[in-house]
């Protein structure tokens, strides 16, 4: 991983971190709407979960990662709040477009050298600048905490994280025009005597397709019920009229020389498959379909369905 910049050995300024809920002149957090940001913490909350847990396996020391919050901000004022010196990881979120920003402060990131390096991982005291070993583990642990944000958003949109650089001080950063929307997310790590502010910048238009997944899908419209169909009134004019009622099978087709043939006694053989499909005509009409049976000793025929032609 190459280093963008190895010249930053000027004394660090005295800068005023940028921490959840402190107002800012010009943070803009009308630019996401209520509701998707509530969906966005609610992301990034889980992240988190699964970052503690990477870095406990990582680091082998437990961890515990919290959201802090989410803000959005000029990349200027973004910048001018990261305090000096931090490992500033420049990595892009395939196929977005945009360079995003990972800040690691330098107690938390010497901090993690040393657990990589097989130390306790206890706070190092004072402001230290990060030499040649320290980038490249620290970078390490930048590609995982990248490979897990993206992987977090798989189930909505496939990312690629791709590590561009590294930087020790904001001012040398020049990633995106002063004026450029960034989304802020910030996390507090905390491991025995460290706890520190991990940040992620991202341009605001870069994550537009991401916030825009979040959001719930539209409610479809009614689709209004199917009309009924008209039923005529009844005209009482008709409650005595008697209609004829008839029911009949397939008949039996035999040959005319067999019919000058019959007589008395003789047996005629019925398909049953016919003979159990009675027609009900309603004067004259088929209308039914049914069975034969017996009721109270008379004929009698149970409907099974309308009749079919």
């Amino acid at each position: 991983m190459s280093q963008l910049s190895s010249a930053s050995k000027t004394a660090p300024a005295a800068r005023t971190p940028f921490k959840a809920g402190t107002p800012a002149g010009d943070l803009t957090p009308t630019v996401i709407p209520a509701s998707q940001l509530r969906r966005l913490n609610s992301h990034q909350e889980a992240f988190a979960a699964a970052l503690a847990a990477r870095f406990s396996l990582f680091l082998r020391a437990e961890f515990s990662v919290a959201l802090v919050g989410i803000h959005v901000a000029t990349y200027q004022r973004m910048t001018e709040c990261w305090l000096e010196p931090s490992h500033l990881s420049l990595f892009k979120t395939e196929p977005l477009r945009g360079v995003a920003i990972l800040q690691i402060p330098s107690p938390l990131g010497l901090s993690m050298v040393d657990r990589l390096m097989g130390g306790s991982g206890e706070l190092v005291a004072g402001v230290h600048e990060f030499g040649a070993i320290e980038n490249a583990l620290i970078e390490q642990v930048a590609q995982m905490v990248t490979t897990e944000w993206c992987r977090h958003w798989t189930p909505l949109k496939e990312l690629k994280p791709v590590l561009l650089g590294c930087e020790s001080n904001a001012r040398f950063l020049q990633t995106s025009p002063p004026q450029t929307p960034m989304l802020v997310i910030m996390f507090e790590i905390g491991t025995g005597g460290v706890c520190q502010q991990l940040q992620m910048g991202f341009p605001l238009a870069t994550l537009e397709p991401l916030l825009t997944a979040l959001a719930p899908a539209p409610a479809p419209e009614p689709v209004p019920p199917p009309p009924k169909p008209a039923v005529a009134a009844w005209n009482p004019a008709f409650n005595e009229v008697s209609v004829p009622v008839t029911g009949t099978w397939q008949g039996l087709k035999v040959a005319a020389r067999e019919v000058l043939n019959l007589k008395v006694g003789d047996v005629l053989r019925l398909d049953p498959g016919t003979a159990r499909q009675i027609i009900v005509r309603l004067g004259g009409n088929a209308k039914f379909q049914g069975r034969p049976g017996v009721v109270s000793g008379q004929w009698a025929v149970e409907l099974t369905d309308f009749f079919k032609p």
